[in-house]
């Protein structure tokens, strides 16, 4: 049996500078920990485009925090958040089964399996 963790998932606003989303990254880490939570793995995601428009932000920077607890590092956590005017939304999940490996990991493991498994002779237009 694996141990939950706890997925928190959060955007700030676009026009940021990088510095400061730095800062709110190790804000957020030491409110965790403080809170006697572990973190587990911080992955900043970029700047994406928003599916909609939140309070006239076209885009936000993503950032992915995993950490671990009895759950009470939760509260803190989304209240600093709800009352941060960087951060347009924010979302916990308590996840249970194995932590997937990080982002870039995946991409390049992916991006080198992908030559090897096409054969080799084959091309699309085979008939």
């Amino acid at each position: 049996m694996t141990q939950p963790y706890y997925e928190t998932m959060y955007i700030l606003r676009p026009d940021i500078p990088e510095e400061e989303v730095d800062s709110h990254i190790a804000k957020y880490r030491d409110l965790v920990i403080e809170a006697g939570g572990e973190v587990l793995d911080t992955q900043m995601r970029g700047k994406r485009r928003l599916a909609y428009p939140i309070g006239k932000h076209r885009e936000g920077i993503y950032v992915q925090l995993n950490h671990n607890g009895d759950g009470q590092q939760v509260g803190p956590l989304e209240r600093a958040m709800r009352l941060s005017e960087d951060v347009i939304r924010y979302l916990t999940v308590k996840q249970t089964g194995p932590m997937p490996p990080p982002r870039a990991l995946v991409a390049t493991e992916v991006s080198a399996a992908s030559p090897a498994t096409a054969p080799a002779g084959a091309t699309p237009a085979e008939d």
